[in-house]
């Protein structure tokens, strides 16, 4: 057997990617009205990110926990890696160490310290070397030298829903009076933080296909990018990066799903970038 690895679905794998290399997703939350809805298992409103009245909520320790148990049985007791998205922003690490302490040291739980594709890209680190036959102290090394990795940026168009989550860390000071504000973020150590105060989206969107591609140079990164109901944004975000970037692969575009949506807001555009050291 081998090493099974599994993530959240904040991580944002598509499908196929998933399937190609064995990772299993636990769901995080989605509270609306009463209901508990699992991201990427119940249906959600496709305008979620339009509702006032919603939260979100991590996994919980008896689901991770379940998971695990399952993963590790199916590794033959191999072991079981867990790349979840950054304590700053979720308390599902917290649960997944709560989890895994009650399974052994066979379970391994690796802080992505960001979320998104940038969270995919670690797991697939991590699931690549599962595939190569790697043992579970090598496959969550792999996954934690990826961290190091990973380059997240986004943009977003309206500051409420940033205001409501309350995962804006330093840059909280001037949300309060920024109204005209398109501001470009970037994941710092697992918080989003401010990088650029910008007045127009594009100019916003503009400085963050510049900041990825002087990260990224002419090295052959994985790329990824993700929208809130902007699908047209990014495609066309992709497109310039295909342009300045040409040693990279086309990017991986998705959403960015219900739950990351709600914290972001309707038209924010992101990129997520696995440079290679």
């Amino acid at each position: 057997m081998s090493v099974v690895v599994v993530t959240d679905s904040a991580s944002r794998l598509p499908a196929e990617l998933r399937d190609t290399w064995g990772i299993r997703v636990v769901p995080l939350h989605i509270l609306l009205d009463g209901a508990d809805l699992r991201d990427g298992v119940d249906p959600v409103p496709d305008d979620i990110h339009l509702h006032e009245h919603v939260t979100t909520a991590a996994a919980t320790p008896d689901e991770l926990r379940a998971a695990y148990r399952r993963a590790l049985a199916d590794s033959g007791g191999d072991g079981v890696v867990a790349v979840h998205l950054s304590a700053a922003l979720s308390g599902t690490l917290a649960a997944a160490e709560t989890a895994a302490a009650d399974l052994g040291a066979a379970v391994r739980v690796v802080d992505s310290k960001t979320t998104a594709m940038a969270t995919g890209f670690v797991t697939l680190a991590a699931a690549r070397s599962a595939a190569d036959g790697a043992d579970v102290d090598t496959v969550a090394a792999a996954a934690s030298a990826a961290v190091g990795r990973s380059h997240g940026y986004i943009v977003v168009h309206r500051l409420d829903n940033l205001r409501r989550s309350g995962r804006i860390g330093s840059a909280a000071a001037w949300l309060g009076t920024a109204l005209s504000l398109k501001p470009l973020l970037r994941i710092d150590d697992g918080k989003l933080v401010l990088a650029q105060r910008i007045r127009t989206a594009s100019k916003s969107v503009a400085a963050m296909i510049d900041r990825v591609s002087d990260i990224v140079g002419d090295r052959a990164a994985a790329l990824a990018v993700h929208h809130v109901a902007n699908p047209d944004g990014a495609d066309q975000v992709a497109a310039a990066l295909a342009e300045r970037l040409p040693a990279c692969e086309p990017a991986i575009v998705t959403d960015l799903g219900p739950v990351l949506a709600l914290h972001v807001g309707g038209g924010a555009l992101a990129v997520c970038a696995d440079v290679p050291d």
